[in-house]
């Protein structure tokens, strides 16, 4: 069993319904999806107001989630899978703590999806996708995410760099931010806003939300 952990946005359920069918639809092998809900997680900090989605801190529990046992994987909510996920979690190493896209740019614009602050900080989306070797982030406990900085958080500041692997950069695709590649990408994530938004209904890549979208709420005849 693969197990997958989603961020939960109450501005994104459209979002996250159509990943994880994109998911399952894709996947050679059963896998198991559980949306990081706040409510339902210890997390008690207060609200940064840097944070454009509610789990900007809650995937950091993803290992907790987990009984700190295996391989987990967290994705961002405003993605969309057009792979097998298993090839993803084919590239896991057991020598690091952490996989992740290293991604290297700088941000093309000041804000993004409802007119949030696009703040940019080094190693910014690494932690939009994580492969998490769950024995090895024991000491990512509620308590250190209730208390650590975000940025301390997000810039993996409770791991040495070398216990962070690196995931081909094709499950990471940043819609806006790079060039369209010649090949759809494994994984796209529209980090600037997705089709689920009026504002963004024409961006790249968005007739392949709209189909998936249309696939998730067909009858089982479509299959």
């Amino acid at each position: 069993m693969y197990n997958v952990f989603i961020g939960w946005d109450l501005h994104e359920i459209d979002a996250w319904h159509v990943l994880a069918h994109s998911i399952y639809r894709h996947a050679s092998a059963p896998v198991s999806i559980t949306p990081i809900i706040k409510s339902q997680v210890p997390l008690r900090r207060a609200t940064d107001l840097r944070q454009s989605t509610e789990f900007s801190f809650s995937r950091f529990l993803v290992p907790w989630m987990a009984g700190y046992q295996g391989p987990s994987l967290f994705m961002d909510c405003d993605m969309m899978v057009t792979d097998d996920i298993v090839k993803l979690f084919k590239q896991f190493d057991n020598k690091y703590s952490l996989q992740v896209v290293k991604h290297d740019y700088e941000c093309s614009t000041t804000t993004k999806f409802l007119d949030q602050v696009q703040s940019p900080y080094k190693r910014k989306n690494w932690s939009s996708v994580m492969l998490f070797n769950s024995p090895k982030c024991a000491h990512l406990t509620p308590i250190v995410v209730n208390t650590s900085s975000g940025m301390y958080l997000h810039q993996f500041g409770w791991l040495d760099d070398s216990e962070i692997g690196e995931l081909t950069p094709e499950w990471g695709h940043l819609v806006g931010e790079y060039e369209v590649p010649e090949k759809v990408p494994a994984n796209i994530h529209w980090t600037l806003g997705g089709p689920w938004f009026i504002d963004y209904s024409d961006t790249e890549y968005a007739d392949l939300w709209f189909e998936e979208k249309d696939l998730m709420n067909a009858t089982n005849e479509r299959y």
